[in-house]
């Protein structure tokens, strides 16, 4: 919304994405080091990506200096790779996930399990909970916000209030809360951040998906709601991840042949794992042909006579 763009820091520029890639943040108006970029998108987007980026720094007095990662899902980093060859700049990551990048093991950085993409980059430095980036007179803090991801980052800049929050809180809602799906209990952590966020009391919001928002009450009250019946009903967690990941392929492949993405979802590792956890009482091909059914009569799909599926 234009009323809260209008809170952010004139260093401050994000480009909104979509769904399929992540916002990206750029810090600019500082010569001496350079404008930083927070977040890159997806693969797919790679060659928009730099285009955007482009633009945006072209009135700076240097190239694009450093790479910041919030976490490093597919549609958070599928970009570094081809940043990087084009501005030879360093890329800072959580520190969880800077060994399996460095090996780049892609079951656990969950591009396999996923059946996502991301090409390969080579982590520069790990960007530590509670380190302090000084930019163009703005100070970023930087706290842990486990619970989507655990090893997941958010950024606050202390004199604007504003905050990078990544996939921990949208306007509406947070992401998936991915552990949960694998077994591990983490709305407790996604509950611990939501509590963060709002001691850190920030006056704007730059989400990792959506606009930026200033309605920060609002969105934390409706993402507790949420957290909830999550916690009441798991099983409704694994199918919204489920569709939600449908959802991100079928934007990834534009269409696909129903008898297609029927494979695919037997095919892909973390699909079968919440029919496993959640949904075994179903054969396998019957829960993946009612989820299918489900998004086609929620309209978010929608399929033509030859059963080819797209996005309505």
């Amino acid at each position: 919304m234009a009323a809260a763009h209008a809170l952010l820091p004139p260093q401050v520029r994000v480009l909104e994405r979509g769904w399929l890639s992540s916002n990206s943040i750029l810090l600019l108006g500082d010569p001496s080091a350079g404008p930083i970029l927070i977040d890159t998108g997806y693969a797919s987007h790679a060659q928009q990506t730099l285009a955007l980026v482009a633009e945006a720094i072209a009135g700076e007095a240097r190239g694009l200096s450093r790479i910041i990662n919030t976490h490093l899902h597919s549609d958070h980093c599928g970009g570094n790779a081809a940043l990087m060859a084009v501005y030879g700049c360093p890329a800072w990551i959580p520190p969880g996930h800077y060994q399996a990048a460095l090996d780049w093991n892609e079951a656990q950085l969950s591009y396999r399990p996923t059946g996502q993409q991301c090409p390969r980059f080579t982590p520069t430095a790990m960007l530590e909970p509670g380190a302090l980036i000084e930019h163009a007179g703005l100070r970023w803090q930087v706290h842990a916000a486990p619970g989507h991801d655990p090893h997941s980052l958010l950024l606050f800049e202390q004199y604007s209030r504003t905050l990078v929050s990544a996939d921990a809180l949208w306007e509406h809602g947070f992401g998936i809360v991915f552990p949960e799906i694998e077994g591990e209990g983490a709305f407790d952590e996604v509950d611990a951040t939501l509590t963060l966020i709002e001691e850190l009391n920030p006056r704007v919001v730059i989400p990792g998906h959506g606009a930026v928002f200033d309605n920060v009450s609002a969105a934390l009250s409706e993402a507790r709601s949420k957290l909830a019946f999550f916690r009441k009903e798991p099983a409704r967690h694994a199918k919204h991840a489920s569709k939600a990941l449908i959802m991100f392929h079928m934007l990834e492949v534009r269409a696909q042949s129903r008898p297609d993405l029927l494979a695919w979802l037997q095919e892909t590792p973390i699909q079968r794992l919440m029919w496993e956890r959640y949904f075994s009482e179903q054969q396998m091909q019957a829960w993946c042909e009612r989820v299918i059914a489900e998004l086609l009569a929620g309209g978010v799909l929608t399929m033509d006579e030859q059963e080819r599926l797209s996005i309505a």
